[in-house]
This record gives structure tokens, C-alpha cells and sequence, in this order.
């Protein structure tokens, strides 16, 4: 059994540089916006929509998989989304300088490496489950934290080469970065990859999936992981930079990286010692770990309490979204491709649902981001009912 378990070890080293991949599209490009203000007198608010763009992608990618996955099949859409991963890192490099729009070349490789990012995301955890590994949300945990070290990786990495080589080399940054994707694509082509559903199985139809209710209860709980999550990650760098007064440089450093560290911390503890823990108990202790944070990130006079607060909320936001992701797997036998497209749907609907609403909170309360912050407990509080009613169902 120990030498069948030991040939998928290159299907989790393909799945884990997945995610590093997402890491690098989600990342990279973003590190370059003020260059992009500076030499190519792009807008802020033009800038900006890049994000967007990248995001609504993922979201009709997620949309898609729900019925075109398991017909081209898992192998075949995994190596093209690492493909296009990689080739929308390459174009990067160039064609904004060959087309006579810049900011167009630059949204034509954000569509193309943001569809590979997407399919990625869809495709890796359902990967991870169907292998025969014994303590599977432990290994969601581990797969989803290096999401958190690649993230880390590409800030620190790029931040390094501009500081090293110069921003103006960033092209450069940009193939080397490419070649993570490419490279994979072989690991991907030769690894065992298992069916999600068992031979002979019929599995569950759509239709029959959106009539169980505890799939919407999952789904709420999915929207509010992906909003915990991305609200305080997304706002921490501007977060820090604000109360701490230092330069977006440190803001970077302080903000988003440590965020991004104690989320991989916490996601591979769990992999580790999960085993021993209720997963839907493990849920519900780090909503409430959660709503501290954000409490102490909003209401706290002190700037180190408020950073200390980012920090802690990367911690309790760890689990969240592979742990939604396990139970509903688990729950949900059968329910096949279109259970994690949807969970990955409903978790980047959370992504652009919960900084949306800090901003508009933070914008209305005269540009305070505290008070957003404070308007962003609303998620960690749903989050917890609908972990309780999961553990009264159990019982």
C-alpha cells in the first residue's frame, strides 16, 4: 500500500507548484502597478481594473468547470491551464511594448494567465482528494498553504531583483517567473491523476446537487471563508501603511507578507495535528480567533494592536477555506467536479465581496479603514453560525 500511496507523491508536488502558479499570477503584476503609473502614464483607476479583471475571470472560469471539466477531462485542463499560466507570464514580458495600447497588451495577458489560474484553482483540490492519501484534510491544508509561501516568494523574490537588477528589468522577472508553469506541465503529463468519482458510480447530477440544502449552507460558508480571507489580506498592506505611517514598500513587508506567513503556518500545523481535531470544531474556534482579530485590527488606538490584529487574522483564516472544502468534499460524496467549481466560485464571490465592502464602509466613514474593518465582522460572525449548524447536524 505504502508504494501505491508513494507514486502520487509527483501528483502533489504537481498540485502544490499549482499553487505556487496561482501565487505568481495573482501576485507579480500588481507589484508593478505604480511602475506602470510612472512610465506608462496608465491611471490609478485603469490599474485597478486589471484586479478586477483577473478576478471576474477566475469567477466565469469557476462558472465553466461546472460542465466542461469532466468532459475534456482533469489531465488534459490542468497541463492547458499551466500553459496559459505560463505563456500569459511570457507575453507579459513583451507585448504590452508591441501593441499601440499598452494597458490592452497588459489585460490580454491578465485574461490569459487568470484562465489558467482559475482552472487551477478548480482542479488542484479535487486532484489532492481523489488521491489515496489517509488524513485528506490535512493534506487540503498543506496543498492550500502554498498558495501562502508562493504568495510570500513572489513578493520577496521580485522585491529583491528590482532592488538588485532594477524595476526597469522587470521583463526579465517576468519569463523567469513563466518558467514555474511551464515546467510543471510535466510533472502534470507523466503523475497518476484519479478519477474524483469511482468507476461504475453515477455520482450526482447537477440538478440534484442545487436541491440539497446543506450544499447552499456550504456555499454560504464558502463566500464567507473567501471574504474573511481576502478583506483583511487585500486591505493589510494600505492598512499598515495608514496606522504605522511607513513607506509601501514596508507596508508590503509588514501588511500582506506576515498576513501571508501566519496563514501558511496555520494551514500546515493543521496538516500536521489535524488528524486529532473535529475539523467543524477547528472551523468554528478560528471564526471566533477571526472576529477578535478584526476587532483588534478596528477598534485598538495602538498601531502595533492593529497590526498585531492583521497578523492574527492570517492565522484564523488559515483553515477556512480548505476546511470548507474538505467537509463539503466529504458531505457531498459524489457530487464530483461541479461541487468544487462551485466552492471555488462561491469563495472568489467572498474575495470580491468582503474588501468591496470595507471600501465602501472605509469610503462613507470619511476614508476610515477601521471602520471598514469593523463593518468586515459581519463575515466572520456568519461564518460561525453556519459552522454551529454543521455541528448540530452532525450530532
Amino acid at each position: 500500500m505504502n508504494k501505491d500511496i508513494k507514486k502520487y507523491n509527483r501528483t502533489k508536488t504537481a498540485c502544490y507548484l499549482g499553487f505556487i502558479t496561482q501565487a505568481i499570477t495573482a501576485n507579480f503584476l500588481p507589484l508593478l502597478f505604480l511602475y506602470f503609473h510612472r512610465e506608462y502614464a496608465i491611471s490609478l483607476e485603469r490599474l485597478a481594473l486589471i484586479s478586477a479583471v483577473f478576478f471576474i475571470t477566475q469567477l466565469i472560469v469557476d462558472l465553466l468547470c461546472v460542465k466542461l471539466a469532466d468532459r475534456i477531462g482533469y489531465r488534459k485542463s490542468i497541463i492547458a491551464a499551466e500553459i496559459l499560466a505560463g505563456c500569459g507570464l511570457i507575453l507579459l514580458s513583451f507585448l504590452p511594448d508591441v501593441l499601440p495600447d499598452r494597458y490592452a497588451g497588459i489585460l490580454i495577458c491578465t485574461i490569459l494567465y487568470a484562465v489558467g489560474s482559475g482552472l487551477i484553482e478548480v482542479l488542484c483540490s479535487p486532484i489532492i482528494e481523489a488521491c489515496p492519501f489517509e488524513n485528506k484534510a490535512g493534506m487540503m491544508s498543506l496543498l492550500h498553504s502554498f498558495y501562502c509561501w508562493g504568495s510570500v516568494g513572489v513578493i520577496l523574490i521580485s522585491t529583491l531583483f528590482f532592488r538588485l537588477a532594477g524595476i526597469r528589468n522587470w521583463r526579465i522577472m517576468a519569463i523567469l517567473w513563466a518558467l514555474v508553469p511551464l515546467y510543471n506541465v510535466i510533472n502534470f503529463a507523466v503523475c497518476p491523476i484519479l478519477p474524483i468519482r469511482e468507476e461504475g458510480s453515477a455520482g450526482m447530477t447537477l440538478s440534484q446537487l442545487l436541491r440539497k440544502r446543506i450544499f447552499w449552507l456550504f456555499t454560504v460558508l464558502m463566500i464567507c471563508a473567501g471574504a474573511c480571507e481576502i478583506a483583511m489580506a487585500q486591505w493589510a498592506s494600505t492598512f499598515v501603511e495608514s496606522s504605522l505611517h511607513v513607506s509601501k514598500t514596508v507596508g508590503d513587508l509588514a501588511g500582506p507578507c506576515l498576513f501571508a506567513v501566519f496563514m501558511g503556518i496555520s494551514r500546515l500545523l493543521y496538516s500536521k495535528y489535524g488528524e486529532k481535531w473535529d475539523l467543524t470544531v477547528y472551523m468554528i474556534l478560528s471564526g471566533f480567533l477571526c472576529l477578535c482579530s478584526y476587532l483588534l485590527a478596528s477598534l485598538s488606538g495602538l498601531s502595533v494592536l492593529g497590526l498585531a490584529g492583521c497578523v492574527l487574522c492570517g492565522f484564523s483564516v488559515g483553515i477556512m477555506w480548505p476546511g470548507s472544502i474538505s467537509i463539503s468534499s466529504k458531505k457531498l460524496e459524489g457530487a464530483g467536479t461541479a461541487l468544487f467549481a462551485f466552492l471555488a466560485l462561491a469563495g472568489d464571490c467572498g474575495g470580491a465581496l468582503g474588501p468591496a465592502l470595507v471600501g465602501t464602509v472605509s469610503q462613507r466613514c470619511s476614508d476610515d479603514l477601521r471602520m471598514g474593518i469593523l463593518a468586515g465582522t459581519l463575515f466572520p460572525v456568519i461564518l460561525i453560525l453556519c459552522a454551529v449548524i454543521l455541528k448540530l447536524r452532525k450530532k
